[in-house]
C-alpha cells in the first residue's frame, strides 16, 4: 500500500512539473496580477510577469525532483531573491506576516483553476491537484520564511541607522569635535561611537575629540573598555580624547571595580573639557567689559 501511495505521489508530481512547464506563460500572467506581485512591480507589469516565471521554473524544477515538502529543496533557490524582493515590499507597506501567508495561498486558488482546466483523466488530475497543493503549501512556508528573513534584515538595517542618529559627532570648535552619549552603551553603539568619532578627526582635522558622558546611566568594565579603546584609536588619529561628565556614582563604580583611567584625560562637564581644548590651542574665551551681549 505505501509503496501504491508513493508511486501515486511521485506520479502526481510529474504530471504537475509537465502541468506547470506547459502553462508557465498563463500562470505568470495571472498571478502578475496577485497582490504579492502586482505591489513590488507597478511600473511594469511585464517586469512582475517575469519575476512569477521565475517562481513557477522554481517549482517546476522542484516538482520534477519529487522533493514537493523540501523548503530547502535546490530548485527553490532561484526563487529566494525575487520572493525576498516581494516580501519585503510587502512588509514595508505594513502587510502583516500572516496576510502575506494569505496572499500566497490565493496563487494556489489561482494554478488549481487552470489545473482543472487541462481536463485531465480523473486519477492523474486528483493526484496532480494534490502534489499541487502539497508544493504551494511549502512554496508558502518558503516565502514566510523569506519574509521573516526580510524583516529581520530590515530591523538590522534600522537599528543602525537609529544607533548612528543617536551619537551625533558635533564640530563644536574649529580643531574640536564632541560626541555627547546619551542612554546604555554596549559593543554595538560603542562601535559606532569609536568610528563616528574618528571620522569626524579626519574630515573635520580635529586636534581635540571630547566623549560626554554625562547622559550614560552606568559605567561597568565593558564600557570603560570600550571608552579607553576609543580614546587609544583617537591618539593613533592624531586627537587628543577628553572624557567629561563622570558623575560621582559613576566615579565610585570605576574605582570599586579597579578600572584604571589614569591614562584618560577627564574632566567634570563638557564645558571643561571644551575650556581645556580651547586653552591648548591658545585660545581664550571671556566675558566683555561691559557685559553687554556680542552682536
Amino acid at each position: 500500500m505505501q509503496v501504491s501511495e508513493q508511486a501515486a505521489e511521485g506520479a502526481g508530481a510529474r504530471e504537475l512539473a509537465a502541468f506547470l512547464e506547459r502553462r508557465r506563460e498563463q500562470i505568470a500572467q495571472r498571478w502578475a496580477d496577485a497582490p504579492f506581485f502586482r505591489t513590488v512591480f507597478t511600473v511594469s507589469r511585464d517586469e512582475a510577469v517575469e519575476a512569477c516565471k521565475v517562481v513557477v521554473d522554481a517549482l517546476g524544477e522542484v516538482a520534477s525532483s519529487g522533493r514537493l515538502e523540501n523548503v530547502a529543496a535546490p530548485g527553490f533557490d532561484p526563487a529566494r531573491e525575487q520572493l525576498g524582493r516581494m516580501a519585503a515590499s510587502r512588509a514595508r507597506r505594513g502587510v502583516s506576516p500572516a496576510e502575506i501567508a494569505n496572499e500566497a495561498a490565493r496563487l494556489r486558488t489561482v494554478t488549481a483553476g487552470l489545473l482543472r482546466a487541462e481536463d485531465l483523466p480523473h486519477p492523474e488530475a486528483r493526484e496532480a491537484l494534490l502534489a499541487l497543493t502539497v508544493l504551494m503549501g511549502t512554496l508558502r512556508l518558503v516565502i514566510m520564511e523569506t519574509t521573516v528573513l526580510a524583516g529581520e534584515e530590515l530591523i538590522a538595517r534600522q537599528r543602525q541607522q537609529l544607533l548612528e542618529v543617536a551619537t551625533p559627532v558635533i564640530n563644536v570648535w574649529e580643531g574640536v569635535v564632541a560626541v555627547p552619549l546619551i542612554g546604555t552603551l554596549d559593543s554595538a553603539r560603542s562601535q559606532v561611537v569609536m568610528e563616528s568619532l574618528l571620522q569626524a578627526v579626519v574630515e573635520q582635522r580635529a586636534r581635540y575629540a571630547i566623549l560626554d558622558i554625562t547622559g550614560v546611566p552606568t559605567v561597568d568594565s565593558l564600557v570603560a573598555q570600550h571608552l579607553m579603546k576609543t580614546v587609544a584609536a583617537a591618539r593613533l588619529m592624531g586627537a587628543e580624547c577628553i572624557v567629561s561628565g563622570i558623575r560621582p556614582a559613576i566615579a565610585q563604580t570605576i574605582v570599586h571595580l579597579g578600572i584604571d583611567l589614569s591614562g584618560v584625560l577627564t574632566r567634570s562637564s563638557l564645558a571643561d573639557a571644551l575650556a581645556y581644548a580651547l586653552a591648548r590651542q591658545g585660545i581664550e574665551v571671556s566675558r566683555r567689559a561691559d557685559g553687554a551681549a556680542p552682536l
